[in-house]
């Protein structure tokens, strides 16, 4: 043991701490050695413990893990999904009718990838078939098929939970901007709608001050006129009196047509707020959008399940225009992944905009990011969709993100409907 000392705090000791790594036993077949036959897929019960949390985690969204454990009557309404996950991982280990049904959920959540994975006869194959997964982006069923394929090894399931994990940091690194921004976005959104509150209720006061004086006016001038006799009075008094309250009667007609003034300036500003606080708003429901994607695809133990795989577009082709060229690969790879046909044209920069018109009447959906693309391309682009009778999507920037979540759009989905 060593000790520590720092300044003025007492010698603290400093104990070293020994890191376990992944138990050697990562499956567990004890119970079905002696018996015969081809060899099988693993269930989740023969899996070490330590693999759980992240089988659950990825391969499970959220509303599938708490529609399993309502079955089970493990969940309550006041249940976390953190306290949901927790069960979840102690009950897969436990070879019982619980883990069964988890093992089954997850073999009909994934069946598509599972009969991919099928093909595979060799530790090799079963590598490639993750690693193309991988570079799709399509983690969740292939993680699950590779984990319980027959021919998955020591190696192959280590090197599988090792890329899911560095996954969650990668992921999580990029977003922080988005997040940062979000923020920004909302806590503006806040002080335009506060500030507008302000100013609607100082005015709203003044014009009630304003007709409340007027109407003391003419009481106050009607009374003078009719209480008193007026043979009683004199007249020059009388005049002055007049005189008097109908030039404070003019004085608040101008000090009304002035507050008046304000008032329709003070609309119209608001109705700028308002357009600005409701542009803010799409902004912020569209980076929320993303965010949700995004955080549903994170693979982590203890965090939100990833959400299901974007819808598939088999059929429809995909024209992008405008973007940066150097992202023109992933991008091809995202959308090509959901089945999609991807066309692309860089807006004019190195193609020409002729060439658009016939890019246009092959495709069935045009994207442009409108941070990133020239607007009399944008303006073309708009024209043909319309010319054709094609749907066009604006993207709110140039990242895989903005274009993941626009092909998640329900209208998206029915044009691979109509293609079908």
């Amino acid at each position: 043991m060593n000790v520590v000392r720092t300044g003025a705090f007492p010698a603290l000791p400093l104990k070293t701490i020994e890191l376990a790594p992944l138990p050697p036993a990562l499956v567990d077949r004890s119970e079905s050695v002696a018996a015969a036959g081809p060899p099988r897929r693993t269930k989740i019960w023969e899996f070490n413990t330590h693999l759980h949390c992240s089988i659950i985690g990825t391969c499970l969204s959220t509303g599938e893990l708490r529609q399993i454990m309502r079955r089970l009557g493990v969940a309550t309404p006041d249940s976390t999904d953190h306290d949901l996950h927790g069960a979840a991982v102690g009950l897969a280990g436990r070879h019982d009718k619980a883990a069964k049904l988890l093992h089954k959920a997850l073999d009909e959540r994934h069946r598509l990838a599972i009969n991919q994975f099928a093909r595979a006869t060799s530790e090799q194959e079963v590598r490639l078939l993750w690693r193309a997964a991988v570079r799709r982006g399509d983690i969740p069923g292939a993680y699950w098929a590779a984990l319980t394929h027959p021919a998955a090894t020591r190696a192959t399931i280590r090197d599988a939970f090792g890329e899911v994990h560095m996954l969650s940091h990668l992921v999580g690194a990029a977003n922080r901007a988005d997040i940062r921004r979000l923020c920004e976005l909302e806590e503006a959104n806040g002080e335009l709608t506060a500030k507008l509150d302000r100013q609607q209720n100082a005015f709203r006061d003044a014009v009630v001050s304003r007709d409340a004086m007027i109407a003391e006016l003419r009481q106050a001038l009607t009374q003078q006129v009719v209480v008193e006799p007026a043979v009683s009075r004199d007249q020059a008094v009388m005049q002055d009196l007049v005189a008097d309250l109908e030039r404070r009667l003019a004085a608040e007609t101008r000090r009304a047509a002035v507050l008046a003034e304000r008032l329709a300036q003070a609309k119209a500003a608001a109705a700028e707020q308002r357009v600005a606080r409701e542009a803010a708003e799409r902004e912020n429901a569209e980076l929320r959008r993303e965010l949700e994607f995004v955080e549903g695809a994170l693979p982590t133990g203890d965090a939100k399940p990833p959400a299901p795989a974007h819808p598939r577009l088999d059929g429809v082709t995909l024209l992008y225009v405008g973007g940066h060229p150097h992202q023109v690969a992933h991008l091809r790879g995202v959308a090509e992944a959901a089945g999609a046909t991807f066309l692309h044209h860089d807006g004019g920069i190195e193609h020409h905009l002729n060439l658009l018109a016939g890019l246009a009447s092959q495709a069935d959906l045009v994207v442009f990011p409108v941070d990133c693309v020239s607007h009399h391309a944008a303006q073309v682009a708009k024209q043909l969709c319309r010319q054709g009778q094609k749907r066009f999507i604006p993207l709110r920037s140039a990242s895989a993100t903005s274009l993941l979540a626009a092909l998640r759009q329900p209208e998206v989905a029915g044009l691979a409907d109509a293609a079908d």
